[in-house]
């Protein structure tokens, strides 16, 4: 397995360089933009997606509104270049575009972009969203109910462990290589990665919202005598979990299991001290359907634009990452979040 260290740019998402738009395109740029930002629906779903992906049809339930006229209003959206579009099994998901078409219109694209983020939803629109985030929830926590016994052999006909447990233990101890007081994995699975932060770190924190995945972790907690791993059920926004006192937060291979991963960014974030490491080993997108019911995915990886947008969002700042060759259809991307330490 060959990994390669590189920007936080992966070259495959890089656009080729392109003449700048005449006057009659930007004109007609603008007007699009304006078009698609005239409208308080339109506004509404750009609010909706401020922080996450979302379907056509979880977008109609939030905002009560029937399939053609949403798609008519995320067709406007996307010409303006608004919100972009990605296939995730039979469904599309829409989610904002935070990068402008053009230099020339970066300043009128992120306008409308923060106008949407000072609407407020209504108490209706907000207890859907809710619902919507509580049934991916939902369709997670069953699937781990049912599968715990043989998530890990399902885990490794995708990527095992062996592939990004290295690289991810490698780049932590350079970022802190005398460790610390406080680590926390987010979704430990088997506890694995736990072996790596018990040694370094005084206190571990193992966190798992599965009883029956949890029990798994504390079994390896106790094969290997990790006497200072605390496996606590439950997730990120607990309020058992100490806030801005961990040294590092760790989530690997958890991303596409969750339901809104732009929130385990904001909890990392809360849970940080000043100048700590939010450590992420997670898939980029792939075409390999079968995960779902294999593997209990709700995502088909996370395209690492979208990491860095939440972390921007969220208070962290880009750090290194490493980008490992693909094996079985699946890439494997490798990066840290740094909170600042002012």
């Amino acid at each position: 397995m060959e990994a390669s260290s590189c920007s936080m740019t992966p070259a495959d998402s890089s656009e080729s360089p392109s003449r700048p738009p005449s006057g009659g395109d930007i004109s007609a740029m603008v007007l699009q933009l304006c078009k698609a930002g005239g409208d308080m629906l339109r506004l509404q779903v750009l609010r909706v997606l401020s922080r996450d992906a979302y379907s056509v049809q979880e977008l109609c339930q939030i905002l009560d509104v029937r399939q053609s006229g949403m798609s008519h209003h995320l067709k406007i959206l996307a010409a303006a270049g608004l919100v972009v579009r990605r296939r995730e099994g039979n469904s599309l998901f829409y989610r904002r575009n935070w990068q402008a078409e053009t230099a020339a219109l970066r300043e009128l694209h992120t306008a409308v972009l923060n106008a949407a983020e000072q609407l407020r939803l209504d108490a209706g629109q907000q207890q859907r969203l809710a619902e919507v985030v509580a049934e991916r929830a939902e369709r997670s926590r069953a699937f781990f109910a049912e599968h715990a016994g043989e998530f890990g052999e399902q885990q490794e006909q995708m990527v095992a462990f062996g592939v990004y447990g290295p690289s991810a233990a490698e780049m932590l101890r350079a970022a802190q290589p005398e460790g610390g007081e406080l680590a926390i994995e987010i979704g430990p699975g088997e506890g694995a990665f736990l072996a790596e932060l018990a040694p370094r770190y005084r206190q571990v924190i193992a966190l798992d919202n599965s009883e029956a995945m949890l029990a798994k972790a504390q079994a390896y907690v106790a094969g290997q005598s990790l006497d200072n791993v605390r496996c606590l059920l439950g997730d990120s926004r607990s309020a058992a979990l100490p806030s801005a006192t961990a040294d590092c937060v760790v989530a690997n291979m958890v991303l596409h299991h969750v339901p809104s991963p732009a929130d385990i960014f904001r909890d990392a974030q809360r849970l940080l001290r000043p100048g700590g490491v939010f450590c992420v080993a997670e898939l980029c997108p792939h075409d390999q359907n079968w995960a779902r019911e294999a593997c209990g995915d709700l995502w088909l990886g996370i395209a690492p634009e979208e990491l860095n947008e939440w972390a921007t969002g969220s208070g962290l700042e880009e750090g290194p990452s490493v980008y490992l060759a693909q094996l079985n259809g699946f890439r494997v991307q490798v990066r840290q979040f740094l909170k600042s330490d002012g």
